[in-house]
């Protein structure tokens, strides 16, 4: 695939993930404050809930490499952690969980 069309899907794929994460009230307006976003753990564990690593971390450094034209992650195994995480949650995830998949297939990909 070229690069050109993987930053198209990815952005697509980003666009989606966003999207339902609105859909199913998990998006937040508020920005964690910088000391939560500057964790050092993976996945800022310590200091956000999954969903808030998503959004403010995942899926905003995604964009950023994408606009930049900047190398994408050579790899992404996180739909496990999602499946964990979002079994805690309330609201139905079923829609979610197949985007962060694609998410992982997509970035695994040997270009």
């Amino acid at each position: 695939m070229a690069d050109a069309e993987r930053y198209r899907r990815v952005a697509d794929l980003l666009l989606a993930i966003e999207a339902e994460m609105r859909r199913i009230e998990l998006w937040e307006a508020d920005a964690p404050a910088a000391e939560a976003l500057a964790s050092t753990a993976p996945f800022c564990y310590d200091t956000l809930a999954f969903h808030q690593w998503v959004q403010w971390v995942l899926l905003a450094r995604l964009r950023e490499r994408v606009t930049a034209g900047a190398p994408l992650p050579s790899g992404s195994s996180i739909h496990p952690l999602a499946e964990h995480s979002c079994a805690e949650l309330e609201c139905d995830t079923a829609r979610l969980l197949p985007l962060i998949a694609e998410l992982d297939r997509l970035l695994n990909e040997k270009t």
